[in-house]
C-alpha cells in the first residue's frame, strides 16, 4: 500500500475508533507531532513514517500545481496544501465535529 492507502485505512479506522480518533488529534499538542502521529498508527497496524508522510505531502501538492498550473512556479504555496499531517488532521476534526454528542 503506497502513503495515501494507508492514510485512507486509517481515516476510516478512526471514523470506527473514537479513542483511536481521539489519540491521534492529541499528537497535535506534541512537540514532535508526526512523529507522535506515526508512532499511534504504526500502535493501530497502519504503518507510516514520518519521511513517508513528508514525500506523500509534497508529491501530492507538486501533482496538484501541474494539473492546474502547467507545471508553472508562479503560483504561491498555499497554506498546508503540501502537509499531509496537517490536511489528515484537519479531516479528523471534521469528523470529529459532525459526531453526535
Amino acid at each position: 500500500m503506497d502513503t495515501g492507502e494507508l492514510l485512507e485505512k486509517l481515516k476510516v479506522m478512526a471514523i470506527d475508533d473514537s479513542e483511536l480518533r481521539k489519540r491521534l488529534l492529541n499528537t497535535r499538542s506534541s512537540g514532535t507531532s508526526l512523529g507522535d502521529f506515526c508512532k499511534v498508527s504504526t500502535e493501530a497496524g497502519v504503518p507510516l513514517n514520518k519521511m513517508d508522510m513528508i514525500e506523500f505531502g509534497e508529491s501530492s501538492y507538486a501533482a496538484m500545481r501541474r494539473s492546474t498550473n502547467g507545471g508553472g512556479e508562479n503560483a504561491p504555496l498555499l497554506q498546508w496544501e503540501d502537509d499531509a499531517y496537517e490536511m489528515f488532521m484537519m479531516e479528523l476534526e471534521m469528523i470529529s465535529k459532525d459526531e453526535p454528542n
